[in-house]
C-alpha cells in the first residue's frame, strides 16, 4: 500500500465512545503510523431522536490525541431504529477508491495491522460467529432454502458459496459472517453494495424469510452476499490472525474478561491506565466497575477458560445470572 491503512470504525454518544478509546489506544500502540483510524459520526436528523455525535470535550480531544478522526456522516436510511446499520452508511464517508479495514469498537489490537496480509480485491470478514441466523423452524424453510432465495434475489452463486465439508443440515456449510471486521479495496463500491442488498432484504424480503428476525441480524445477513459478489469468501485471510493474534473481537467487558487470554486482559488494563484515559472511561459505569473496581478480575477468577459455558448466549446467561453482566 502507498500509505497508511484506512480503519473505520462508528462512534457515537454512549458506550461507543468509551470503546473507540480504548480502540484508538491500542491502535496507536501496536501500529505506530501503518494505519490511519477514522471514525464516522452521525449527524443529527430526522432518524435520530436527539443528538448522537460525542459531546464531551475531554473525550473528542483524547480520541483525536490518540490519532484518530472524526469522520461526519448523515443517516438517510437506518439511524436510531436501527444503528447498526452505521456501518453501512458510513463507507459512502470514506476516501474513495482507498483499501480500508472496518473494526467494531469493541476492539482491541494486539499487533501490528501491517503484519496481516489482507488481499483487498478479495473480500472478508469475521469467522469468530456462531449460528445465529437463520433461525430454523418446524415445517418452515430449511437453511438451503433461505440462504438460496437470498443468493437468488441478487443473482448470485448459491453452490460456490458452500462449504461441502458440512451437511446440508449445518449452519456452517453457508456463508455467515460476524460484521466485527470486514475488508475491501473501495469503500464507496462495498457500501452501495451492501446498502442496496440491505434495503432489499428489509424493505422486501423474500417468502422464505417471513419468520425471520430481521433485526439485529441484517447487516449479518447482507454482507456474505455483498462479499461473495464481489469475488470474495471466508478463506481470503490466513486463519488465525485477525480475531487471534492480531485483533480481539472482546464484545463486552464481561465476556472479555471469563474467556480472553491473560496478555489480552493484561492489555487491556495497561492501556485504561494511564491517567488521561482512566478519567475519560471511569464515567461509564460498566468501565468503571469492570476495569477501575476489578469487578473483571473477580469474574475471570470464577470462570475456567478450559470450560466456558457454549454457545456464547450461554455464558452471556451464567454472568447474568450471577450479576456480573454490565455493558
Amino acid at each position: 500500500m502507498a500509505g497508511p491503512l484506512n480503519v473505520l470504525a462508528v462512534v457515537q454518544a454512549g458506550r461507543l465512545q468509551y470503546e473507540a478509546v480504548l480502540l484508538a489506544a491500542s491502535l496507536a500502540e501496536a501500529c505506530r503510523g501503518s494505519v490511519r483510524l477514522w471514525l464516522a459520526e452521525p449527524q443529527p436528523g430526522p432518524l435520530w431522536p436527539g443528538d448522537p455525535r460525542v459531546r464531551d470535550a475531554e473525550t473528542r480531544a483524547l480520541l483525536t490525541d490518540l490519532g484518530a478522526t472524526f469522520l461526519p456522516f448523515e443517516s438517510r436510511h437506518f439511524g436510531a431504529a436501527y444503528a447498526y446499520g452505521n456501518k453501512i452508511e458510513a463507507l459512502a464517508a470514506l476516501p474513495e477508491g482507498e483499501p480500508f479495514l472496518f473494526l467494531d469498537t469493541d476492539t482491541l489490537v494486539l499487533a501490528d495491522l501491517a503484519e496481516v496480509p489482507f488481499d483487498f480485491d478479495r473480500p472478508s470478514a469475521s469467522l469468530r460467529c456462531e449460528g445465529t441466523w437463520p433461525v430454523i423452524r418446524l415445517y418452515g424453510p430449511d437453511y438451503a432454502q433461505i440462504w438460496g432465495a437470498l443468493f437468488a434475489r441478487f443473482g448470485l452463486d448459491f453452490a460456490s458459496s458452500q462449504d461441502l465439508r458440512w451437511p446440508a443440515s449445518h449452519w456452517r456449510r453457508y456463508l455467515y459472517f460476524n460484521a466485527g471486521f470486514f475488508h475491501y479495496r473501495c469503500p464507496r463500491v462495498f457500501g452501495a453494495r451492501f446498502l442496496e442488498t440491505a434495503l432489499s432484504i428489509r424493505d422486501d424480503p423474500p417468502a422464505e424469510l417471513v419468520c425471520q428476525p430481521l433485526d439485529p441480524w441484517l447487516d449479518q445477513i447482507a454482507l456474505p452476499l455483498v462479499i461473495h459478489g464481489l469475488g470474495g469468501g471466508r478463506d481470503t485471510l490466513p486463519e488465525g490472525m485477525m480475531d487471534g493474534s492480531h485483533t480481539c473481537h472482546w464484545r463486552a467487558l464481561p465476556l472479555l474478561y471469563a474467556r480472553e487470554p491473560d496478555a489480552t486482559v493484561a492489555l487491556l488494563e495497561r492501556l485504561a491506565a494511564p491517567n488521561r484515559i482512566k478519567r475519560v472511561l471511569k464515567t461509564h459505569e460498566p468501565f468503571k466497575r469492570m476495569i477501575y473496581q476489578a469487578r473483571g478480575q473477580r469474574i475471570r477468577a470464577r470462570f475456567d477458560r478450559a470450560d466456558l459455558p457454549r454457545p456464547e448466549a450461554a455464558l452471556r446467561r451464567k454472568l447474568k445470572a450471577q450479576n456480573l453482566w454490565m455493558r
